[in-house]
């Protein structure tokens, strides 16, 4: 299977991968020490999601390295509850992909994502519920993969299923057969864009270990186990996908990693260090404990390419190095804002591949949490008679909605209008 990993000798970020294997099998001499304080010290013991060294007291999200003193109690990975039949013709990961699977997420070999990451999986809420449309949002890091899943999600029930009515009822008006199709052919869609519409992986999880000294490298007993499965159809992806979409949506699947694994090797490591620049030279950033996503990842999600920026094009840095924006117009758009951004760095100003998508539906990204606002009517950024007076609805991921919020956007930038000449009443200000 070609997984692009050749070329490795002109790279930065590939290593040479003779002396990758020989430190990996060095470290076996670790495996001992790192075990030390924790009560599953045999792998074949992880076979649960919620084992009781899962949870990091101090809600760590990530593994620390081996010259920082004693790990946390939650550093190591439980083995997901549902399975791949290994009979299934995929190819096992073998060490080197192993590597630079690691080093393209986290630009080393020592974190693996932690207990919030490990919980986070696909699954919509009740259907024929006001909320049916949507994914059960988890807290931490894989929250902007759900949310970008999700609007990708609201642009298939709205706009991609023939014959059906684009209005609020048909997102509420949704069955558990048409939740399962969505999800098959979204993240099918985002994988098969991600793969510039040639090809797609999909990584799901054997019961066997395929290399053990990629268990003695990863150290997290669930690398070794993926196991990949190439398609150059995109049809082809979408009904494998939903065959064994519990993979993704089951409790306890570890279905967002899944799906993060899946997309970085659709992409190709040669494609993403094209897309990276020197400001962001791997996806997922550590940050007071926790692995968060860069806007590298929620672009790869939202465009096909894992572009770190949000601007258009090409821009000059300040030191006049070359950073990467957007290229292409996004199906899903995107939006921020954060108390540290200035009207004034052009850098960080969302540019027009974002902000106005072929879909009137946009990605919010609102001091670090993620929302979803969306129009049902698609010839909202066609036609500029439409802008007069529109509807929005707002989903916000969080437990406590239980409905979309409902924004007629004329009337209340109306009543705004009056509010604020009161205030100039009031005050005297000309």
């Amino acid at each position: 299977m070609d997984t692009e990993i050749s070329g490795q000798e002109q790279s930065p970020l590939q290593l040479d991968l003779n002396e990758v294997t020989r430190k990996i099998l060095f470290l076996d001499k670790w495996r001992g020490i790192f075990r030390l304080g924790t009560n599953n010290t045999n792998p074949q013991n992880h076979d649960s999601s919620h084992d009781s060294g899962e949870e990091a007291k101090d809600g760590s999200e990530m593994l620390w390295h081996k010259g920082q003193g004693q790990l946390p109690s939650g550093g190591f990975c439980s083995i997901p509850k549902l399975f791949m039949s290994s009979r299934l013709s995929g190819s096992p990961i073998s060490p080197a992909m192993a590597t630079m699977l690691q080093r393209s997420l986290f630009g080393n070999t020592v974190y693996v994502l932690g207990s919030n990451w490990r919980k986070a999986h696909f699954e919509f809420q009740r259907p024929f519920s006001d909320l049916a449309f949507a994914l059960q949002v988890e807290k931490g890091g894989a929250q902007s993969i759900q949310m970008a899943v999700q609007g990708s999600i609201i642009k298939y029930f709205l706009f991609s299923r023939e014959e059906k009515d684009c209005n609020l009822h048909s997102l509420c008006n949704l069955s558990q057969q048409d939740q399962e199709r969505a999800l098959a052919a979204v993240l099918a869609g985002i994988l098969w864009t991600a793969g510039a519409a040639q090809k797609a992986i999909v990584c799901f999880v054997t019961k066997d270990i395929r290399s053990t000294s990629i268990l003695d490298y990863s150290r997290d007993n669930f690398i070794e186990r993926l196991q990949l499965f190439e398609f150059s159809e995109k049809e082809a992806t979408e009904r494998f996908i939903y065959d064994h979409l519990q993979c993704f949506k089951g409790e306890g699947s570890h279905g967002v990693i899944l799906f993060l694994y899946s997309l970085v090797f659709s992409r190709t490591f040669e494609r993403l260090q094209e897309d990276l620049d020197v400001s962001t030279p791997h996806l997922l950033q550590s940050r007071a404990g926790s692995i968060l996503c860069s806007q590298a990842v929620i672009n790869l999600i939202l465009t096909g390419r894992a572009s770190p920026h949000v601007f258009n094009g090409y821009e000059k840095g300040r030191s006049e190095e070359t950073l990467h924006g957007v290229l292409t117009r996004s199906d899903v758009g995107y939006l921020q804002w954060g108390k540290s951004m200035s009207e004034s760095d052009r850098l960080s100003q969302v540019g027009s591949m974002l902000k106005t998508p072929t879909f009137p539906i946009w990605l919010c990204n609102i001091g670090g949490n993620c929302s979803i606002l969306f129009s049902t009517n698609r010839q909202l950024l066609s036609d500029w008679k439409m802008e007069r007076v529109f509807d929005l609805h707002f989903y916000s991921g969080q437990p406590s909605q239980k409905k979309p919020a409902h924004l007629t956007i004329g009337e209340l930038l109306k009543r705004l209008s009056v509010y604020f000449s009161a205030l100039r009443d009031v005050a005297g200000i000309v």
